[in-house]
């Protein structure tokens, strides 16, 4: 578990799994119907704590072991969180969708009221583990939550300011509103700025990698490094022709028509 290629190899997996056993939950949660939705986030409730005490129990522990939990409870935290947004749980006020014409200024009010509660909630979530880990010998932990929560932040302006390619067909029905806040275009003065940023992150990691003097440093910087050109390659699939939603459209379940029910709840009067 010391070899680089192996902590590369495990980030890469545990990416492409952690999103698809998201994606599969809460589909399936569409399909039941009722409060399915509500009990994801309930029952993944020890995504959450879990994550946080592993976080606590590896702060000091500097080993490849230490780097390798403190990297997967940092992804439990952040999992549980995209867990709640996706079921609608916390998400935001605004659940109608933006009408077509809107201005720039509507559009972009609109959409922060779509994600409101999940931003703020992020933001406490890092703060927490800033104020954990920033005096602490592992804050691989801390690091790999940043990785996460600035690169969301890049593919949400992205979307909003128009990528080429966006897939909606993934969008679980609380959340089927957000869609009207994207936006198609053939480029955006964000994306740019987003892929120097991450490219100059991964080299950062891969320099420091490359420089390690102990096993855990090696394993937490080239987790570091996997996870942030797994970040910018999302980038690129946003503006890239390539069939990345085959990555996890086997492994979900058929989507079911909404209930006429659901429909109304969904849009609202």
């Amino acid at each position: 578990m010391m070899n680089p290629w192996i902590a590369a190899l495990s980030a890469i997996f545990l990416w492409w799994f952690s999103t698809g056993i998201l994606m599969w939950r809460v589909r399936r949660a569409d399909n039941l119907g009722g409060d399915a939705h509500l009990w994801s986030v309930l029952l993944g409730l020890p995504l959450l704590f879990g994550g946080i005490v592993g976080l606590g129990a590896t702060a000091d522990d500097t080993s490849a072991r230490g780097a390798y939990l403190a990297f997967l409870s940092a992804l439990a935290v952040w999992a549980w969180a995209e867990l709640a947004f996706l079921s609608g749980i916390i998400a935001g006020p605004n659940t109608r969708p933006c009408p077509p014409f809107a201005p720039l200024w509507e559009r972009f009010l609109r959409a922060i009221g779509t994600i409101l509660w999940h931003e703020a909630l992020l933001v406490a979530l890092l703060l927490y583990i800033l104020t954990m880990q920033h005096d602490e010998a592992n804050i691989f932990g801390l690091w790999t939550f940043a990785i996460l929560f600035f690169a969301r932040i890049s593919a949400k302006l992205n979307l909003f300011f128009g990528v080429p390619r966006i897939h909606t067909e993934f969008l679980p029905r609380p959340l089927a509103h957000l869609s009207s806040h994207f936006l198609r275009a053939q480029m955006n003065w964000v994306f740019p700025i987003s892929v120097s940023a991450l490219s100059y992150a991964s080299y950062c990691w891969l320099e420091r990698a490359g420089s390690a003097t102990t096993d855990g440093a090696l394993v937490g910087f080239t987790l570091l490094s996997a996870l942030t050109l797994l970040a910018l390659l999302e980038h690129w699939f946003m503006v890239v022709p390539l069939p990345d939603q085959k990555l996890w459209r086997w492994m979900l379940p058929e989507a079911r028509p909404a209930s006429p029910r659901a429909k109304g709840e969904q849009h609202g009067p």
